[in-house]
């Protein structure tokens, strides 16, 4: 499993749960997501942007049991999941579980896929594909979730069932 989060901007209409992420200088929201290794949704939190990650991630991971996914023993993530709080939160309510931190190679600059966890960064592509979901348009976080799930679902039903693209046959004028 990987775990990212991804700051988005609102409109007007946003509701309460908006804030400023200082890093991507962005005010808005975050989508927190849970991912597994082929990059399909497994667990969606959205919040406020200010809220760090390491914060807000026993908040997500608590929306999956080990009951659930009894093989899952590592979770990858990014400098922001190097929490002492998250680590002691894992300790108590998810002994079986740890994250491992990915480091980037050092003197590197902008963005750099790392090895098992660019498929939370290709899920966070797929979902800005989504018109619907190139802003936070929702007035509520639940229904910024659900948007989130419904785009999902349907890049998997693609996925089972693609749909072919009509052959594009160039005609020379005569």
């Amino acid at each position: 499993m990987c775990i990212d989060s991804q700051s988005v901007k609102t409109t007007e209409v946003g509701g309460k749960e908006r804030g400023y992420d200082g890093g991507k200088k962005i005010k808005g929201r975050k989508r927190h997501l849970l991912v597994d290794t082929l990059g399909l949704l497994v667990a969606v939190l959205i919040t406020g942007a200010a809220l760090d990650d390491g914060v807000a991630a026993p908040r997500l991971l608590s929306q999956i049991t080990p009951e659930d996914f009894p093989r899952l023993s590592v979770i990858f993530g990014d400098n922001k999941y190097h929490n002492h709080a998250l680590e002691a939160w894992l300790k108590e309510d998810r002994p079986q579980w740890h994250i491992e931190v990915k480091q980037r190679p050092e003197g590197t600059r902008g963005f750099t896929p790392l090895e098992k966890r660019w498929v939370v960064e290709r899920t966070n592509a797929w979902n800005g594909r989504c018109r619907r979901n190139s802003k936070d348009y929702e007035r509520r976080p639940e229904s910024s979730a659900a948007m989130i799930r419904i785009s999902n679902i349907h890049l998997m039903l693609r996925k089972l069932s693609p749909v072919p693209h009509p052959a594009f046959h160039y005609r020379a004028a005569a």
